[in-house]
């Protein structure tokens, strides 16, 4: 076979694989478009991230900054030429065609919106030449002439509107419309319950502090009292030390400490109760120092020590024994805390949980529901108790939790 024709033969197989190698390329690069499907789970998909988008920027409810970022989002949502998002009284948010920047131009969406807010029932509604002006629409923008309002609706409140500016007020715009009002609605109403949950456990912090105040006050102002006279020195000691544990269980700011810091807390109640115990009281710890820098919920322990102290001993002859003790277990930390007292009825504990006793266990209750509040209800206490047998209580709370501050 001729050189020559070797040659073109070579040269045509190069060519051959190079297209092959750019068909193999190009396969796999547009294999991750057309993974999404059809055409119509692309407009879903498209839509669901828009509305995540948008999510993103209602969590703190219905406020202008985050109204005014959502509004975008919404008004992409629905196809229109503008989007305006207010309040029971006020314009939150205006995006797309003409602005609403000035008082007269809020005061006319308002205009537009007051009977939606009056009747918390959806209004088609025509743009006329003063409000087509205020809004600062173009010659361009002529064909602009039509608003459906739509209420944000929560329960029988209505808590504002959302309006969608457009040339033509289709059925189909009407119902998309109701469908984006009613979604914003459920994103106030979950930054509602987010604001609920953290008002409660803040109020289940000052039913603790107010436990620990009349209780455990009045008992270690009498145990320092008792060393004014004959140990002076450990008065003044006990004076400072008392001066500190009220300092970090009535501080007002963060709902989260860390482990170590509720321990040091803990050491010093402990030993302002064996100021009026004495040897009675007896406690072993045991800590991991690798969990010692896990935040938890504030007053989450304490409590839980002053339970086995006052039940684990106030009760009994003799010695009482504590034990405290912290372990790593993997992406948890455990804590343990165990008294040799006298225990209770498992029913009558599990009546306390539920809030349907009041007493002397309502520090159980407290950190009981807080910690499920933050971790959810697989972390609440797990208590073991019977009559006679003491009480052991079992915390475990994640390692991680970069979304909890200290």
């Amino acid at each position: 076979m001729p050189e020559s024709t070797l040659f073109i033969i070579a040269a045509v197989a190069v060519i051959v694989a190079s297209v092959c190698v750019v068909g193999a390329v190009g396969f796999r690069l547009s294999r991750p478009y057309r993974e999404l499907g059809t055409d119509v789970e692309h407009a879903t998909y498209t839509a669901l991230h828009t509305a995540a988008l948008a999510g993103a920027h209602l969590r703190n409810g219905l406020e202008p900054a985050g109204a005014l970022k959502a509004s975008g989002h919404l008004r992409s949502l629905l196809n229109c030429a503008a989007f305006a998002m207010t309040d029971e009284s006020r314009l939150l948010a205006f995006d797309g065609a003409g602005s609403a920047t000035d008082d007269q131009a809020r005061g006319k969406v308002m205009e537009l919106a007051a009977k939606t807010l009056s009747s918390g029932r959806t209004q088609v509604g025509k743009l006329d030449a003063p409000t087509r002006q205020a809004l600062g629409l173009r010659e361009a923008e002529a064909a602009l002439k039509h608003v459906v309002i739509s209420p944000i609706q929560v329960d029988s409140r209505v808590l504002g509107c959302v309006a969608a500016f457009t040339g033509h007020a289709s059925a189909g715009l009407v119902r998309a419309t109701n469908e984006v009002a009613g979604w914003v609605a459920a994103q106030v109403q979950l930054a509602e319950l987010g604001t609920s949950r953290t008002l409660l456990m803040e109020a289940e912090v000052r039913a603790l502090r107010a436990q620990i105040s009349p209780h455990f006050i009045y008992n270690s102002l009498n145990a320092i009292a008792s060393f004014i006279t004959t140990d002076p020195d450990r008065a003044r000691g006990l004076v400072v030390e008392f001066a500190d544990f009220t300092r970090y269980s009535f501080r007002r700011h963060g709902d989260f400490t860390t482990l170590a810091e509720e321990l040091r807390c803990i050491d010093r109640y402990l030993l302002l109760e064996r100021a009026r115990f004495g040897d009675r009281l007896q406690v072993s710890l045991l800590i991991a120092p690798e969990v010692l820098g896990t935040v938890i919920p504030f007053l989450s322990l304490q409590p839980l020590v002053e339970n086995a102290v006052r039940h684990g001993l106030e009760a009994k002859e003799g010695i009482g024994h504590v034990r405290i003790a912290a372990h790593d277990r993997g992406a948890y930390a455990e804590v343990i805390i165990e008294d040799d007292g006298g225990g209770m009825e498992p029913e009558h504990l599990r009546s306390v949980l539920a809030g349907h006793q009041d007493g002397d266990h309502v520090g159980l209750r407290n950190v009981d529901s807080r910690l499920r509040q933050v971790y959810g209800d697989d972390h609440g206490l797990v208590i073991e108790t019977a009559p006679g047998a003491g009480t052991l209580i079992t915390v475990r709370v994640p390692k991680s939790q970069p979304e909890h501050d200290t």
